[in-house]
């Protein structure tokens, strides 16, 4: 332990090596001054269960990507830890979403990620010090807006091949609308309409709710009130439905379900972002129909190439809207980049398309914000993606407000 002896020790590292987290030093000087320790995972069972563990309030854990085959040891220090009623801050650098998942299922009180951002350690450990909101406020909060005999907007978003930013525009776009204007800010509501792996609730750190399933299967009863209960609140500024926390079969719901959805959702929000699937399914047609704009994400490669010439095939044999699509090329080259700006040109000739919006690779801090389960906005506001989607949101609600206007 590195405390001195007449320090009383109020809280611990818990790590391989600490002076891999060279700012978590800093951050727990600050925090605590000397009044902190440090344990490596083999002696942090020992400590938690002798006495002079008794003085502790939390113990931050910190890890990386090295430290995922002792999740089991980790988990056993946060239950431990719990049980003499310490809490627990997990520090995590490039750490998979499944063993944060896994870790803070298991108990642990709070999730920083590392490298940490300025003052946000000092923010954990004073969250740690509030008591948890009545649930009246909560229950207060969770009511939908009041309805607009206007009816919102319908943006859905669909990647035409995996991997192509479709839930990263469709979050981020959402997260954008709902706040643009301090003063009456937008009702926004964002839909995981992939039934079988959306990743929407990851994204944003929600909870999957059992009682979406239950929506989903009987949407005849469907009203307010039951809506109400399936949606989630980010941030109290953004509502969620989120996948099913089941794999479900696509075909579980048809186009009349997904029809009551849009249409409740569509009332009492002024923006609905849909997130589809990548598969077309028989509801497909149905959001097409419904909503303004259909972004289609694609990137510069064959595959996209050839599964936008079969969606554009397949939406003529059906004499369905293709003009409402609008192709979103994900990961575009630079202005600098003149050979690969020429690659995209040639490929929005050959496939008859316009590449409307160009949206430029944010590296590595867009995997990062979405393990992290924390919108561009929040994690990186500078991150040249962040800045174009946010460009995007306000063109769409400026047009909108114009559109208002004229009518």
């Amino acid at each position: 332990m590195t405390q001195t002896d007449t320090t009383p020790i109020r809280a611990c590292t818990i790590s391989r090596d600490v002076q891999n987290f060279d700012l978590l030093i800093e951050d727990m000087e600050a925090a605590l001054g000397e009044a902190w320790g440090d344990l490596g995972f083999s002696e942090a069972l020992a400590f938690l269960n002798q006495p002079e563990a008794e003085t502790l309030e939390f113990v931050a854990l910190a890890m990386d990507e090295h430290d995922e085959d002792d999740l089991p040891l980790m988990n056993q220090i946060i239950l431990v830890a719990a049980q003499r009623g310490i809490k627990s801050i997990l520090i995590a650098e490039d750490v998979s979403p499944a063993a944060l998942h896994q870790l803070l299922r298991n108990g642990a009180d709070e999730f920083v990620p590392y490298p940490l951002p300025e003052r946000e350690l000092q923010a954990a450990i004073e969250r740690l010090h509030t008591p948890a909101p009545s649930a009246a406020p909560a229950a207060e909060a969770r009511r939908l807006p009041e309805p607009s005999p206007e009816g919102g907007v319908i943006l859905a978003v669909q990647g035409l091949a995996g991997g192509t930013g479709a839930t990263t525009l469709a979050v981020n776009l959402a997260w954008e609308l709902a706040n643009i204007g301090k003063a009456k800010p937008p009702q926004v509501c964002l839909l995981d309409f992939s039934l079988q792996f959306g990743s929407v609730a990851t994204f944003l750190d929600l909870p999957r709710r059992d009682v979406v399933f239950e929506m989903w299967s009987d949407t005849e009863r469907l009203d307010e009130d039951v809506f109400r209960q399936a949606l989630v609140t980010f941030e109290d500024k953004l509502r969620v439905l989120t996948a099913p926390t089941d794999i479900l079969p696509l075909d579980i719901i048809g186009p009349d379900d997904v029809t009551r959805v849009l249409d409740l959702a569509r009332r009492h929000f002024d923006y609905v972002i849909v997130d589809m699937p990548t598969t077309l399914v028989q509801w497909t047609e149905t959001v097409l129909n419904q909503c303004q704009i259909y972004f289609a994400t694609l990137e510069l490669d064959m595959r996209s190439a050839q599964n936008t010439l079969r969606i554009k095939r397949a939406l003529q044999a059906e004499d369905l809207p293709l003009e409402k699509l609008r192709y979103c090329l994900n990961r575009a080259p630079k202005f600098t980049d003149i050979g690969a700006r020429s690659r995209a040109r040639r490929l929005a000739e050959s496939l008859e398309i316009g590449l409307e919006l160009q949206l430029p690779d944010g590296g590595r801090a867009v995997s990062q914000s979405a393990d992290h389960g924390l919108p561009l906005a929040s994690t990186a506001a500078k991150n040249p993606l962040r800045r174009e989607i946010a460009k995007l949101a306000q063109s769409l609600h400026e047009l909108g407000r114009d559109e208002a206007e004229a009518a």
